[in-house]
């Protein structure tokens, strides 16, 4: 077996990290909101709070997840689940503005219907649109004895 080839990271396990990065991301959104908008957020419908509430917690969640990829290269559900973002050409760590661009391109890939992310079913690199507008892969992080690796 070729230890060098790398391993890629595939849909259901990405889909897992997602949602455990979105529970994550709702326990720290909202008590934020919270505090910041108080009780009529949650129970009252108005669309100049839920606008900028939504603006401001967007902008937050953005900065937040890109902040993990600069540092980490990875969210805390994909270091639960093992995954790091790399480079799809040189498996090195992405640059600040791949990362910025992966992050965009996710709009892309909802669109339509999600098509972009099961799109990581399919490819043989497991790149979602957004992986592949970016120019990142997912690869699975190999543990050995003394040290640790990333699979590229």
């Amino acid at each position: 077996m070729d230890t060098t080839a790398p391993v890629y990271v595939g849909f259901w396990m990405r889909l897992w990290a997602s949602v455990l990065d979105t529970i994550l991301l709702m326990l720290v959104i909202t008590p934020l909101a919270w505090v910041i908008y108080g009780e009529e957020y949650f129970t009252e419908s108005t669309e100049e709070i839920a606008d900028s509430t939504d603006l401001l917690l967007s902008v937050v969640a953005a900065v937040a997840v890109i902040i993990f990829w600069h540092y980490k290269s990875a969210t805390p559900g994909k270091m639960t689940v093992s995954a790091r973002i790399v480079d799809a050409k040189t498996g090195n760590k992405p640059s600040t503005g791949q990362f910025i661009g992966r992050y965009f391109a996710y709009i892309l890939s909802s669109l339509p219907i999600g098509l972009g992310f099961f799109w990581i079913g399919w490819d043989k690199r497991k790149q979602g649109w957004h992986d592949k507008l970016a120019g990142t892969v997912v690869v699975r992080v190999l543990k050995e004895k003394k040290n640790s690796r990333t699979a590229v």
